[in-house]
């Protein structure tokens, strides 16, 4: 793959480390994932990758008009930009109660939901809905298998389903089983995996009369996209990363997002040292965790808060000052690093994004 694709005319005025958005490999990948789907109003991705309002009504106008959000504040992001119903995929527990029904009462065009797997949380949301007036959905946390949160799919699930539709202002929406645990990269051992995981939630869609249901990520995005009575909530799709890149051949995404980083430094006649540290790209995942264009064969010695130190023979070709383009491993937790976000379109960063939802709260 040619990487010419990742070079900036205006680069030299960017301050490094710097996030890189490319406007035409975005919209190459928008037009996968609704072709994957089928239909756009299938799609329910989610925002935690991006967390960014331009991001948000490029799907809108594509007719992308629900989303999946882990904190409050992705929630008034994508109400503000034309969303039409806002997931809380996440626990709703002490305020942020009351901080999603006053979303759904500022908000009233908007349909508001979370996700629930507990009885004392489900009656703390419905006296809070009850208090402000509002009508919140409520989609049944389901394990499948990732053993995060959720009640396994059997006869407890039922009742705390039926528990969902008779508390006073909730709405019983649906049935939501993200399976993360699923990422063998042979897609064929994927997709067993992924019909085993879920048919026991199939068995519990069929015994509460086939509510909604709302599964999987990235990974298995594809295989639920088969079956049509399903909703898609893909993330990492819109960017992609040179992990999901190496673990997911089969998915035709490409990544869309770039770290631009400098040489600071030479501490030895075979190592650089890059503004690249931890608080610039994801530090959970092992080394590597960002994937040099200009030089893929370079190992990680050493990273820091604000340091990455690599070792490579062709030190010498970069003097202090010279500019490296990276691919993160992950995303998703990069993004949330940074402030803001350069819009490259034609071989040019034209514009910054302020990346408002890596805040926890916006106004509410």
């Amino acid at each position: 793959m040619s990487d010419s694709w990742a070079c900036v005319e205006n680069e030299a005025a960017i301050a490094s480390p710097a996030l890189l958005l490319f406007s035409d490999r975005i919209e190459r990948n928008l037009d996968r994932m609704i072709e994957i789907a089928r239909d756009p109003r299938r799609l329910r991705p989610h925002v935690k990758t991006h967390k960014l309002g331009p991001l948000v009504r490029r799907q809108t106008a594509r007719g992308v008009t629900r989303f999946k959000c882990s904190t409050i504040a992705e929630m008034e992001l994508v109400a503000r930009d034309g969303a039409t119903e806002a997931l809380l995929a996440y626990p709703c527990v002490g305020p942020n109660i009351d901080r999603l029904t006053g979303l759904a009462a500022a908000y009233p065009t908007v349909q508001f939901g979370t996700i629930a797997d507990d009885l004392d949380a489900i009656r703390a949301l419905s006296a809070a809905a009850l208090r402000e007036k509002v009508k919140v959905d409520v989609y049944l946390d389901i394990d499948c298998g990732m053993h995060r949160t959720g009640v396994f799919p059997g006869a407890d699930a039922a009742a705390l389903f039926r528990a969902i539709s008779f508390a006073p202002s909730l709405r019983a929406a649906g049935l939501h089983a993200y399976d993360g645990h699923l990422t063998d990269s042979d897609p064929t051992v994927r997709r067993s995996q992924c019909e085993h995981a879920f048919a026991p939630v199939l068995a519990l869609q069929r015994e509460l009369g086939n509510p909604k249901l709302i599964a999987g990520g990235s990974p298995t995005f594809a295989i639920h996209a088969t079956h049509p009575d399903r909703e898609l909530s893909p993330g990492t799709t819109i960017l992609w990363d040179f992990g999901y890149a190496e673990k997911f051949p089969d998915l035709p995404f490409e990544p869309a997002a770039l770290l631009l980083t400098r040489v600071v430094s030479k501490p030895a006649a075979d190592r650089l040292c890059l503004d690249l540290g931890h608080k610039a790209v994801a530090a959970e995942s092992p080394p590597p965790r960002v994937q040099l264009l200009e030089l893929p064969d370079a190992i990680p010695v050493m990273h820091s808060e604000e340091h990455l130190v690599i070792e490579t023979p062709r030190a010498a070709e970069f003097p202090v000052g010279s500019v490296l383009r990276g691919i993160p491993r992950h995303i998703c937790p990069t993004v949330a690093l940074h402030q803001e976000a350069w819009l490259v379109e034609n071989g040019t960063a034209r514009e910054s994004w302020p990346i408002l939802a890596r805040a926890r709260r916006l106004s509410l």
